[in-house]
């Protein structure tokens, strides 16, 4: 590989490193092509991709990103996590695969310039989705709306009750 080809594919790298919400690293450790295929399509379901990259090509790359923290983590074989939107999907993706292999071990990551051990992602993973979230926000942020609506039609439900209770009286005495 000459000079301007190493030159391109650090580019790409740094591409990826900057369109990325997350990057972690894997060991991948005798993965057949049908396992690779099979953790790319895994990945990309979830708006994610994996990238197998010479360690000093992705040493460059990482310089002066917010990854720069996996440096340190590039060594031996390495495969890239890249996560595009939901960090918290890639990461449950990738644990989910990590644990139906004993061929792929997660090395580390980064999120929002946080290094991440390995049983950091997996706690990563354990997190609700993005969704789940937005669902258990938009549920405390409806509560006190829906706790006020109750208080303010109250006195007039007691009121309700209190003439029916009357009625009912009245029917039974009559």
């Amino acid at each position: 590989m000459d000079r301007a080809e190493k030159a391109k594919l650090v580019g790409e790298l740094q591409d990826r490193f900057k369109q990325a919400s997350v990057a972690m690293l894997a060991t991948p450790r005798g993965l057949s092509v049908a396992e690779v295929q099979k953790l790319r399509r895994t990945l990309r379901e979830v708006g994610g991709e994996y990238k197998v990259a010479k360690n000093t090509l992705a040493r460059r790359a990482v310089q002066d990103t917010a990854y720069a923290p996996l440096h340190d983590l590039l060594d031996g074989p390495t495969g890239l996590v890249f996560g595009y939107e939901d960090p918290v999907a890639v990461a449950k993706a990738l644990v989910r695969y990590t644990e139906t292999t004993d061929k792929l071990s997660i090395k580390g990551g980064v999120l929002e310039q946080q290094l991440l051990a390995p049983a950091a992602v997996a706690e990563l993973a354990k997190l609700p989705s993005r969704e789940a979230l937005l669902g258990q926000l938009l549920g405390l942020l409806q509560a006190p709306a829906a706790q006020l609506l109750r208080t303010i039609q109250e006195p007039a439900a007691r009121v309700t009750r209190l003439l029916d209770q009357l009625r009912a009286a009245r029917e039974h005495n009559a």
